[in-house]
């Protein structure tokens, strides 16, 4: 069983925010120290969410300094 506060999950790349780890939501890119992947993140900004809409409709765990490397990541991804 993966105890989650001892988790650290694998960097992408040189990303400070953004993680890649099969342990943690299939390896999909996601936000360190949460359960948020990029993908939805990026939907959610798609269907004009704003950062503070998302930070409230996920218990206020998405950290507004994630925001830029989200984008970007999903910018050397397209």
């Amino acid at each position: 069983m993966l105890l989650m506060e001892n988790f650290e999950p694998r960097a992408y790349k040189d990303y400070e925010w953004i993680v890649a780890d099969p342990r943690l939501l299939g390896g999909a890119l996601a936000v360190r120290g949460t359960r948020l992947s990029v993908a939805l993140i990026l939907e959610c900004l798609a269907n004009g969410m704003t950062f503070e809409d998302i930070n409230e409709s996920f218990d206020r765990s998405f950290p507004r300094e994630a925001l830029p490397e989200v984008l970007k990541v999903a910018s050397e991804l397209i």
